[in-house]
């Protein structure tokens, strides 16, 4: 029996970050790619911005964005404010003048809800979705529109770009070009299960059904699998971000991510329902509940490779390997410069990011919930 649960557990391990992929790539592969037209009338984009107390950044983002190229007849710009207090909204309607539209929200519900204000008093055929933080390149909204000359496009992830201190865009390194590559797998096959929650765009009508406890990002890709449409990764939209200030809060924000992220799956389990969502449920229950499921596995991996240790070499040696990667991770956190050599990074990230999630599924299992937001300092 310990030797079943040992083969279970490893799979369940494995399963999300190697398996999974194996198996988008197979079943991709009968479908074509995307066939974009291009744009003869570009249609009517609105920008929604949310903001929370953000006086520092939020004349620049404004100023980013007003100067971005795009027909200023066909684009409106929207900030919602998740009700400020510090003159972030004084500073808004100083642009009043230029076209750009505050949108307040009767209380603070959290970033959805200012959001969802924001919808309401919408125009456009496009919806534009930016965190303040997030400097858009000056062609980004053309090519955006590009993609929805597409019928069967319902929403579009853009891609993430960090920038340094120094002011230099940060490398990609092995899992964000991983990740990358997995979305493009994704979009390919029943559309992505979650969008960059700091840059993307939809279709007016696929935002109408907008749940405000739920993260935005994968409300907006259950919206569109629902509508029967396909939200995509578009490579060439880009959104760059300063990396956060303390790196320590990291570790706190893909807790918090995570968190509402189970949050927003568990309100919406038809999700993973097959006879309703076909292979976007396939999807969802392999990018998302599966990776969830990874500390849990490795858990108890480790204590059945305990329980059968001295049974067989190979649960020796499933040990002696565990035992090794889990002290490598922790003499990379002991000694931050060995962060630096390639493949210790991804062991220490791997761990870390594991971490997190069994931090956030335990929250969650005991009933904490995230609503409001306060955006990380940048």
């Amino acid at each position: 029996m310990l030797g079943l649960l040992f083969w279970v557990f490893l799979l369940g391990a494995i399963y999300s970050y190697f398996v999974y992929p194996c198996l988008l790539l197979i079943l991709s592969r009968s479908k074509g790619k995307l066939s974009l037209n291009e744009n003869n009338s570009l249609p009517k984009l609105s920008i929604i911005v949310t903001a929370y107390n953000e006086k520092d950044r939020i004349e620049p983002k404004i100023k980013n964005t007003l100067a971005l190229q795009y027909p200023r007849e066909q684009l409106e710009v929207i900030i919602a404010s998740d009700c400020s207090t510090d003159g972030t909204d004084d500073i808004a309607t100083g642009f009043a003048e230029q076209g750009v539209k505050l949108v307040r929200a009767e209380e603070r519900l959290g970033k959805e809800n200012a959001q969802l204000a924001a919808i309401n008093a919408a125009s456009g055929d496009i919806l534009v979705f930016s965190d303040v933080a997030t400097e858009i390149p000056n062609d980004a909204l053309l090519k955006l529109a590009n993609y929805f000359s597409s019928p069967e496009v319902g929403s579009l992830s853009s891609e993430d770009r960090f920038i340094t201190e120094e002011g230099k865009v940060a490398g990609e390194g092995a899992y964000v070009k991983y990740e990358m590559w997995l979305r493009s797998m994704e979009s390919r096959l029943a559309g992505l299960v979650g969008l960059s929650g700091s840059f993307f765009a939809a279709r007016a009508q696929v935002c109408q059904d907008w749940d405000i406890h739920s993260p935005s990002d994968f409300n907006t890709a259950l919206n569109t699998a629902k509508a029967g449409l396909v939200a995509v990764s578009a490579p060439d939209v880009n959104g760059y971000y300063k990396d956060l200030k303390d790196p320590k809060k990291e570790y706190a924000r893909k807790v918090r991510t995570v968190l509402r992220g189970m949050v927003g799956l568990s309100r919406h389990k038809d999700a993973m329902n097959p006879s309703k969502r076909g292979l976007f449920a396939f999807q969802v229950i392999s990018h998302k509940l599966m990776r969830w499921a990874v500390p849990w596995c490795l858990l108890a991996l480790f204590v059945v490779t305990l329980a059968l240790v001295s049974r067989s070499w190979l649960y020796d040696l499933a040990l002696i390997g565990q035992l090794a990667f889990y002290g490598v991770a922790l003499l990379a956190h002991g000694v931050p410069r060995l962060q630096e050599i390639g493949p210790i990074r991804i062991v220490y990230f791997f761990v870390q990011v594991n971490i997190a999630v069994l931090h956030a599924g335990v929250k969650f299992l005991s009933g904490q919930r995230m609503t409001t937001w306060t955006p990380s300092a940048r």
